[in-house]
């Protein structure tokens, strides 16, 4: 039934799709560089940046699932079953480490978003592996990362996330949580253990090496 509940729980998913997280991510650290700098980055960097990681992580990645589907070995973009995400999750992963690549040795991206591109890959690793007994949801590990993300860049500026911007990613992250169990894809503790994971993977990894150097 096309209610507006329901159009909005599809659109959301869409919208916070896994693969699209990413670009959003770089598209906002370029930006939150940009407004505490004052100063914008190099945009050979930035075109770079955003379009390696748009690439690497998102177009890469969806043409070999729709290719996929096309075949006959997925049933939908979405991958809604779990049996059928193995395939997928192996070209996502070969995308992702070519990005983490890209930014850590290539575009010598700070040493926080590199951890990041390095913790998403393993992210998306751990979902994979967890996924063959578990269907825990990407749609949330890969908020979760963008959420840790947002963490990783307030440390590494030295700053302190305020109480309004960490309501805001709370808030977005309830929001998603309740899309895809109203849409019935997940449980609730399948929902709640990709966005701890998603955060554990990005932000965790860079508060130790962050107060250890």
């Amino acid at each position: 039934m096309n209610s507006f509940p329901n159009i909005a729980a599809k659109t959301l998913s869409v919208i916070f799709y896994p693969l699209f997280v990413p670009t959003y991510g770089v598209t906002l650290f370029c930006l939150a560089h940009a407004l505490h700098t004052g100063t914008p980055l190099h945009w050979v960097w930035t075109t770079i940046a955003i379009a390696g990681t748009l690439l690497l992580t998102c177009v890469l990645p969806v043409t070999a699932i729709w290719i996929l589907m096309k075949r006959g070995f997925v049933t939908d973009m979405q991958i809604a079953d779990s049996r059928e995400r193995t395939m997928p999750y192996l070209y996502t992963i070969m995308g992702f480490g070519f990005w983490a690549y890209l930014m850590a040795a290539v575009l010598k991206a700070p040493l926080y978003l590199s951890c990041i591109a390095i913790g998403a890959v393993v992210a998306i690793i751990l979902v994979a592996l967890i996924n063959r007994w578990w269907k825990i949801s990407a749609h949330l590990t890969g908020f979760g990362g963008l959420v840790g993300g947002v963490l990783c860049y307030c440390l590494g500026i030295g700053g302190i996330p305020s109480w309004s911007m960490l309501a805001v990613w709370l808030c977005l992250s309830w929001i998603l949580m309740w899309a895809r169990l109203y849409l019935d894809a997940h449980t609730s503790a399948q929902v709640c253990a990709g966005w701890l994971l998603g955060i554990a993977c990005t932000f965790l990894p860079y508060c130790l090496i962050h107060y250890a150097l």
